[in-house]
């Protein structure tokens, strides 16, 4: 009998849509992140992408290649969150919640193959982060951040 509860607990989470973190267990890059990243990400920003000086410098022919910045590791990773590029990771991920013309970001269709594990990844993205931003860096105070978690 418990075996059907759980599994009918999982079935409910799955159709609901609901994030496969629980409440109480705390977000984290190599948990959580690096996880979804490996599943939909690393194609274009893995270790054979640019670094993000290079990326800059020939942009276009890395978009021709399908290649964006590398951001494979925690700490390529934070360089999109926090700084020198603060809220890259944010712009270029969000659902359009945060910003005035209410469109997906460029990267957001990317998070999953369905619109429900778009929204389950995006939300742990969140959750990660701590302190959903779109600003850069200039348009950024301490006090803000202050708020972002970012937890290895």
């Amino acid at each position: 009998m418990k075996s059907k509860v759980v599994f009918g607990l999982g079935v409910l989470c799955l159709v609901a849509g609901l994030s496969k973190v629980s409440a109480d267990e705390t977000v984290r890059y190599s948990t959580h992140i690096k996880p979804i990243f490996e599943r939909h990400c690393i194609g274009c920003h893995g270790a054979d992408s640019p670094e993000y000086p290079e990326f800059k410098e020939n942009k276009k022919r890395y978009l021709k290649m399908m290649k964006g910045p590398r951001m494979d590791t925690y700490a390529h990773m934070l360089y999109f969150v926090g700084w020198p590029d603060t809220g890259a990771l944010m712009r270029h991920l969000d659902d359009g919640t945060n910003r005035k013309d209410g469109k997906h970001a460029d990267m957001y269709q990317y998070l999953g193959s369905t619109e429900e594990e778009r929204k389950r990844n995006l939300h742990i993205f969140k959750e990660w982060v701590g302190y959903w931003s779109l600003k850069k860096w200039k348009d950024t105070t301490k006090e803000e951040i202050d708020k972002f978690k970012v937890l290895y």
